[in-house]
C-alpha cells in the first residue's frame, strides 16, 4: 500500500474512533479485556515461575511469558496499532543495558512487544499492584524507591545480578515520564553501570504512545505507537571517566531518532535506520 493510501486510510480511522462515545465503548471493552487477561496470566506465570526455578535462574521464561500479556491485550484492543523495527536481536541472552525515552505508560506495553526477556528497572508502586506486582515479582524485575539511597543501591545491585543471569535490564534514564513529548536530560546511572560491567547500551526510541492513554482520561486513545531498535554501543573499553561522554551519545542518538519518527509518521522522507550492530541489517519489522 502507498504511504499516501496509507495516511488516507489511517487518518479515516482516527476520525472514526475519535468519536468520544465510540472511544468509551472501546475503551470499556478494552480494560475488560485487559482484567480477563491478567487474571488468566497470573497462574501462567506462576506455573512457569514454579517448573523452571530449579535451572532458569535469571527468570526468563516466566519474564518473558508475562510480557506476552501486552501482545494479547494489544490485538484485542481495536483503538491500538503497536509496532517494532530496527536492529535485530540474534541472541537474546546476550546481555544489555537497554535504554529509551519515556513517553507514556504504555510505553512499558509497547516495549514489552520486543521478542527479547529483559528485566525491568521499576518503582516500588507497581509491586504493590495486586495481581500485576505478583507477576512482576515472579518475573524478576527490579524495585526502586524514588529518592532513597539505599534503595538505589539495592537496586544497582540487583541489576548486576540480572546481567551475570545472561539476563537484559531496561532502564528509563529520563527517571519519569516527559510532560511535553520531548527528550529530558539523562540520569547517569545506566551508563556508570555499563562501564563498570563492560555491557553494552541498548539505545531504544518510542513515539505515538503519549496518545494512547492520555493523563487525566481513563479512556484508551487512538494510537499507532512504534519502537525501534539502534544499534547497540560497546563499552568494554571505556573508562568509568567517560560516562557522561556516553550518556550524551546516547541522548543525541534517541533524539535524532525520535525526530526522524515524528518525521515519518507525517509522511516525511527520512534516511533509512542504521546498520545492526550484531552482524544483522536494521529493517523495519520485528527484530
Amino acid at each position: 500500500m502507498t504511504r499516501p493510501r496509507l495516511a488516507r486510510r489511517l487518518a479515516i480511522r482516527r476520525r472514526i474512533l475519535g468519536n468520544a462515545v465510540m472511544r468509551t465503548v472501546l475503551s470499556v471493552w478494552a480494560w475488560l479485556v485487559l482484567g480477563v487477561v491478567i487474571v488468566i496470566w497470573v497462574p501462567l506465570v506462576g506455573a512457569v515461575w514454579l517448573v523452571t526455578a530449579p535451572f532458569d535462574r535469571g527468570r526468563y521464561a516466566a519474564g518473558y511469558l508475562f510480557r506476552k500479556l501486552t501482545v494479547v491485550h494489544q490485538r484485542l484492543n481495536p483503538l491500538w496499532r503497536f509496532h517494532t523495527s530496527g536492529v535485530r536481536i540474534t541472541d537474546p541472552r546476550r546481555p544489555y543495558i537497554v535504554v529509551s525515552n519515556h513517553q507514556s505508560f504504555v510505553d512499558i506495553l509497547l516495549i514489552s512487544h520486543l521478542p527479547w526477556e529483559m528485566k525491568w528497572l521499576s518503582k516500588d508502586a507497581f509491586f504493590r499492584y495486586p495481581l500485576i506486582g505478583w507477576m512482576m515479582r515472579m518475573a524478576g524485575d527490579i524495585k526502586i524507591v524514588r529518592g532513597e539511597r539505599d534503595s538505589a543501591k539495592q537496586a544497582m545491585d540487583e541489576m548486576r545480578d540480572r546481567l551475570s543471569k545472561r539476563v537484559s535490564v531496561m532502564i528509563f534514564p529520563e527517571g519519569t515520564r516527559s510532560r511535553t513529548g520531548e527528550l529530558q536530560p539523562f540520569k547517569n546511572g545506566a551508563f556508570r553501570l555499563a562501564i563498570e560491567t563492560g555491557t553494552p547500551i541498548l539505545p531504544l526510541v518510542v513515539n505515538g504512545a503519549d496518545t494512547a492513554l492520555v493523563k487525566g482520561d481513563w479512556r484508551f486513545g487512538v494510537s499507532n505507537a512504534e519502537v525501534r531498535v539502534l544499534e547497540p554501543i560497546e563499552t568494554a573499553d571505556r573508562e568509568m571517566r567517560e560516562f557522561g561522554a556516553l550518556r550524551d551519545q546516547v541522548h543525541q542518538r534517541i533524539a535524532t531518532e525520535l525526530a526522524a519518527m515524528r518525521a515519518q509518521a507525517a509522511g516525511e522522507v527520512r534516511p533509512p535506520v542504521q546498520s545492526g550492530g550484531d552482524g544483522s541489517a536494521a529493517t523495519p519489522g520485528h527484530p
